[in-house]
C-alpha cells in the first residue's frame, strides 16, 4: 500500500517538471520525424526509380500494420512488457531495417522491398501508441498537457520534410537512411524515458479487449454508426493523397517536394491547438462537414493545378491539409471520446476508430488509388494527373452530402442527460 501511495504521489508531481515536458516533447519529435522522413515522398521515390506500379502496395502496408501491429503489440504486449522496453527494442530493430531499405528500392527487388516495408511498419505502428502511453501515464492527472507535447510530433514531421527537401533527397531512396539514424537515436534515447508500468489486466479478457468488443457496441447508436461509415469512406481519398501527392508535385515541376508537403503539416499544427475550442463552439457536425468539404476542394484544386499559371492551386491544396485532417479526424477522435467515455470504453473506441480509418479505409484507398494510377500512361503528363484527381474530389463531395443528410449529432443531448 505504501508503494502504491508513493507511485500516485510521483505521478502527481511529474507534470510539474519542465524537464519532463522537454523529455516527452523530444520523444514525440523523434517519433514522427522517423515516419515523416520517408513517408511523405516515398511515392515520388518509387516512381523515379521505376517501381511506380508498386506504390499502392507500399502504401497498403501501413493500414495492414495498423491493424496487426497496433492491436497485437500495442494492446496485448503492453499488458506484460514495459512500454519503455518495447520502445527501445522496436526502434532499434526498426532502425536496422531502415538502413537496409535503400538497397532494395529498385525494379529487380521491388517486391522484396514492399514485404520488408510491411515488416518494418508492423514494428513501427505500435510505437505511436506506446509513445502516447508513456506521455499520458507520466503526466498522471495532468493529461491536459498532452496536446502540447503531441504537437511536437507534428513539428517533427514538418522538420523531417524540410530537411529531406533541403538535402535534395525528395526523390532518393536515401530518405530511409535519414529515418534510420533518427530511429536508432530514438531507441537509445528511450532508455532514459520514464519507466511507466504496463496496463493492468482487465476483467473483460485479453481477446475481448484486442477485438474491441465493447467499443463495437457503440455502433448500435445510429449517429455513431453513420460517423464510422463516413470516417471509413473519407479515409479512401486520404490514402490517395499520402500515396500519390508527392509524385504529382514532382510531375508539376516542384523540386522541393518534401518542403512543399510540409506546408500541410504546418497548417495542421495551427488548427490542432484551436480544435478543442472549435468543437465546444460549433459541435461535431459542422466541423466534420467542413473537413469533408475541404477534402473535395483539395482534390479539385489538384485537378486544375499545373506547373504553370495554376501552380497556386497545388500549394493551396497542400495547405488545406490542416482543415482536411483536423476538422475531420481530430474532431472525430473528440466525438468518439464523448460517446465512449460514459461507457468506459474510450481506449477501445479510439482503437476501433483507428481500425476503420487508418486500417480499412486507407487500405481500400491505397488499392483503389493503385487501380487509378495503373490507368495512367507510362510517361505521365500533368494532364493525366489532373484527370485522376477528379475521382477522389467527386467521392469526397458525395460522402459530405450523404453525411449532411443522414447524420444527426446527439452527443450533446446524451452528455446533458
Amino acid at each position: 500500500m505504501a508503494s502504491l501511495g508513493k507511485d500516485a504521489l510521483d505521478a502527481s508531481r511529474r507534470p510539474a517538471s519542465g524537464m519532463l515536458m522537454g523529455r516527452l516533447s523530444a520523444l514525440m519529435f523523434m517519433q514522427f520525424f522517423v515516419w515523416g522522413a520517408w513517408n511523405v515522398t516515398l511515392g515520388l521515390v518509387m516512381q523515379t526509380v521505376g517501381i511506380g506500379s508498386l506504390i499502392a502496395n507500399a502504401f497498403s502496408v501501413g493500414p495492414i500494420a495498423s491493424i496487426a501491429g497496433s492491436f497485437l503489440l500495442g494492446m496485448a504486449a503492453t499488458r506484460y512488457l514495459s512500454p519503455r522496453a518495447l520502445m527501445v527494442a522496436l526502434h532499434l530493430v526498426g532502425g536496422a531495417i531502415l538502413l537496409a531499405m535503400p538497397l532494395l528500392v529498385k525494379p529487380e527487388t521491388g517486391g522484396t522491398f514492399v514485404w520488408l516495408l510491411l515488416g518494418y511498419m508492423i514494428l513501427y505502428m505500435p510505437t505511436v501508441g506506446l509513445a502516447n502511453t508513456i506521455a499520458l501515464k507520466s503526466f498522471g492527472e495532468r493529461a491536459d498537457r498532452f496536446p502540447f507535447v503531441r504537437a511536437f510530433g507534428t513539428l517533427g514531421w514538418i522538420v523531417a520534410g524540410l530537411i529531406i527537401g533541403w538535402m535534395g533527397l525528395s526523390a532518393s531512396p536515401e530518405i530511409f537512411r535519414v529515418a534510420a539514424i533518427v530511429s536508432i537515436a530514438l531507441g537509445l534515447y528511450s532508455l532514459t524515458l520514464p519507466n511507466v508500468e504496463p496496463d493492468a489486466p482487465r476483467d473483460a479478457g485479453l481477446v475481448r479487449q484486442v477485438l474491441c468488443v465493447e467499443a463495437f457496441g457503440l455502433m448500435r447508436q445510429r449517429s455513431y454508426l453513420i460517423f464510422i461509415l463516413a470516417a471509413t469512406l473519407i479515409s479512401v481519398p486520404l490514402a490517395m493523397y499520402y500515396a500519390y501527392a508527392s509524385a504529382y508535385l514532382g510531375a508539376a515541376g516542384i523540386e522541393n517536394v518534401g518542403g512543399t508537403m510540409a506546408i500541410g503539416q504546418m497548417s495542421e499544427l495551427v488548427f490542432m491547438f484551436s480544435m478543442p475550442w472549435l468543437y465546444r463552439r460549433f459541435g461535431v457536425k459542422p466541423l466534420l462537414l467542413v473537413g469533408m468539404a475541404a477534402w473535395a476542394l483539395r482534390y479539385a484544386l489538384f485537378a486544375i493545378g499545373d506547373g504553370g499559371g495554376s501552380l497556386w492551386a497545388i500549394y493551396l491544396g497542400v495547405a488545406l491539409h490542416g482543415v482536411c485532417y483536423d476538422f475531420f479526424f481530430v474532431a472525430g477522435a473528440i466525438y468518439t471520446g464523448t460517446i465512449a467515455s460514459p461507457k468506459g470504453v474510450n481506449a477501445q473506441a479510439q482503437g476501433m476508430l483507428t481500425l476503420f480509418t487508418y486500417g480499412v479505409g486507407m487500405l481500400l484507398g491505397s488499392q483503389i488509388g493503385g487501380l487509378l494510377y495503373a490507368q495512367l500512361p507510362a510517361a505521365q503528363t500533368i494532364a493525366d494527373w489532373q484527370h485522376m484527381w477528379w475521382y477522389p474530389a467527386i467521392a469526397a463531395a458525395v460522402i459530405a452530402v450523404l453525411f449532411q443528410l443522414f447524420f444527426q449529432d446527439d452527443s450533446r443531448g446524451e452528455a446533458a442527460a
